[in-house]
């Protein structure tokens, strides 16, 4: 028997895991352990390891207001989880490895999008919107 491609993709979104809860407080646990040493506690650039690096860590309380307005989600999402890697870095996002790696889950875009990452970015991604200045 020949799928079709609407029974493969109700297959497919059955394989999907639904949005998860975003839970701010491992969020925040994740991000004072893996990035505040670059990006600072505050997460304006300023962490301890800002003297030593090459290329300065950006300022991740403006993320939304050089996105007119809009935290970018998707680029926020695909620079932590390596879809997007940033030579800053060293090597591809995230340089911790498999700690990032995890069942996917659906995260909404500023679009209204569905992106797909693991439960720990989507948590540090809640967090960072938290940082956001106005």
């Amino acid at each position: 028997m020949r799928a079709t491609f609407p029974t493969l993709a109700l297959i497919a979104l059955g394989l999907m895991q639904p949005a998860q809860a975003q839970d701010l407080r491992a969020g925040t646990q994740t991000y004072e352990r893996y990035c505040a040493a670059c990006h600072g506690r505050d997460g304006t650039g300023h962490g301890p390891m800002r003297a030593v690096l090459t290329l300065l860590p950006a300022d991740l309380t403006a993320l939304a207001a050089t996105n007119n307005g809009h935290f970018p989600v998707e680029r926020v999402v695909r620079r932590i989880d390596g879809r997007d890697p940033l030579v800053s870095h060293g090597s591809p996002m995230p340089i911790y490895g498999a700690f990032f790696e995890d069942r996917d889950v659906g995260l909404r875009t500023e679009r209204g999008q569905t992106i797909l990452t693991s439960q720990p970015v989507v948590d540090l991604v809640t967090y960072l919107q938290t940082l956001q200045k106005p």
